[in-house]
């Protein structure tokens, strides 16, 4: 069992990124890393620290639950864009860490499924 995020287009040919639920965990994690803080101290994740003291883009993705919640407007989806593709640009694949080459796929992945919301102006559903 796992979570797939994908465009609320009911359009089956739509692009679409799916983990387990660890790798989501993980991906998160990393993100919020490359985003300069740690997940696990954030509240929700096991910590007390509040989302406002963080200044994110991602903060729709980063602090949503797993399966449940909200689905994120075209208009959150467009606000991730840009950051999401930053990290894109910088990141580049190494063949030596599969962990990161993993990390830049999944994020490559996303920036398919968000661009499409925007196109669409749909949402962007968790299932």
């Amino acid at each position: 069992m796992g979570l797939m995020l994908f465009p609320g287009d009911d359009d089956v040919a739509s692009p679409d990124v799916s983990w387990s639920y660890t790798g989501f965990s993980m991906f998160r994690r990393w993100l919020a890393q490359t985003e300069g803080f740690v997940l696990a101290e954030m509240d929700g994740f096991g910590g007390d620290r509040q989302w406002a003291s963080v200044s994110t883009t991602l903060e729709p993705l980063l602090n949503h639950p797993d399966d449940d919640g909200p689905d994120l407007t075209p208009a959150q989806c467009a606000a991730m864009l840009p950051r999401l593709e930053a990290i894109l640009d910088h990141r580049l694949p190494d063949d030596g860490d599969p962990v990161l080459r993993r990390r830049i796929e999944d994020t490559g992945q996303l920036v398919t499924v968000l661009r499409s919301c925007v196109e669409k102006n749909v949402e962007l559903i968790f299932g």
